[in-house]
């Protein structure tokens, strides 16, 4: 995929993150001299589980998701990832292969900055290290959430969360309620929890038979979020 240098408007996008949020104009500036951008389409793989940890992007607009797949094949949708993200930092900073996949769910333009480069952007920035760290252990805090609800709960209360973490990380308030803004498939839905697309859409139906969510062009809408967390903690008792 052809790539050219970033522009100042491109850097800016990615200006508000919270990763790069210390940075001054300066260091935006300097950070775009080693700074490449790409298109890329829909359902294209940026990198695969298993890669070299070359570079670390940042998502000027469009949305990545990130996967993992057995040996087996049986594929499991970790995350989404919207514009003004980064990803792929784990790798480009212990220079070990790539812990998942990463995919373009819609068209999607990237902010590309090798790992050298990027290495030696964060020798002199202190600030940005810790920024770094901070972001590190949210993905840490991620992946045990996880772990504890593959593990801990069953499947209706595994779709129930995972529905309330996206209304909060994705969501959008409307006059019908928290509207989540990206369309999922019940087999994308299926694939993050890692279940079967019939156990999700008997979970869905449920769900919409006791008012908690409702569909609207498309998307999934959370109608009753103190119901959803009064289903999620009801059945832990």
């Amino acid at each position: 995929m052809a790539s050219r240098r970033a522009t100042s408007a491109e850097v800016d996008a990615l200006a508000a993150s919270e990763f790069l949020g210390p940075l001054g104009r300066v260091e935006l500036h300097e950070l775009r001299t080693v700074a490449w951008v790409g298109d890329y389409p829909g359902n294209w793989t940026i990198f695969e589980k298993g890669d070299d940890g070359d570079a670390l992007y940042g998502i000027v607009s469009g949305r990545i998701g990130i996967k993992s797949f057995s040996e087996e094949g049986r594929e499991i949708f970790l995350n989404i990832q919207e514009a003004g993200e980064i990803f792929g930092e784990i790798a480009v900073l212990d220079g070990k292969e790539r812990t998942a996949s990463a995919v373009t769910l819609v068209p999607t333009r990237l902010l590309r900055v090798g790992r050298q480069d990027f290495l030696e952007f964060l020798q002199t920035r202190p600030l940005l290290c810790m920024r770094l760290m901070e972001l590190l252990c949210q993905r840490l805090r991620w992946t045990s959430e996880i772990i504890e609800s593959t593990i801990f709960l069953d499947i209706p209360r595994r779709l129930t969360k995972r529905l309330l973490v996206l209304g909060t990380s994705h969501g959008i308030l409307t006059e019908h309620g928290t509207r989540i803004d990206i369309r999922l498939s019940q087999d994308e839905l299926a694939d993050m929890l890692g279940v079967t697309r019939e156990s999700v859409n008997k979970g869905l139906r449920r769900l919409q038979q006791l008012g908690a969510i409702a569909y609207h062009d498309g998307h999934i809408v959370l109608t009753n979020l103190p119901g959803l967390e009064g289903l999620l903690h009801e059945t832990r008792r």
